[in-house]
């Protein structure tokens, strides 16, 4: 159960992060964009966070290996 919610919310935290992209194609005004952009900003970084703690260590390793550059 715990893996679940931890890949739940790592989905949910890239999600959050597409969901800024779109902001700017949405009729709202400047003020608004940037008051949602800050919270889903918050919210994706959060929920990235909650999902490494319930994943582990070794899903963060792999998580790194994967954007690791490579020399």
């Amino acid at each position: 159960m715990k893996k679940m919610f931890g890949y739940l919310f790592l989905i949910l935290s890239f999600v959050t992060w597409g969901v800024v992209v779109l902001l700017p194609f949405i009729d709202i005004s400047k003020g608004q964009v940037a008051g949602i952009t800050t919270a889903l900003i918050v919210t994706g970084e959060v929920l990235f966070l909650v999902s490494i703690a319930l994943l582990g260590k070794e899903a963060w390793e792999h998580i790194k290996a994967i954007f690791k550059r490579k020399k």
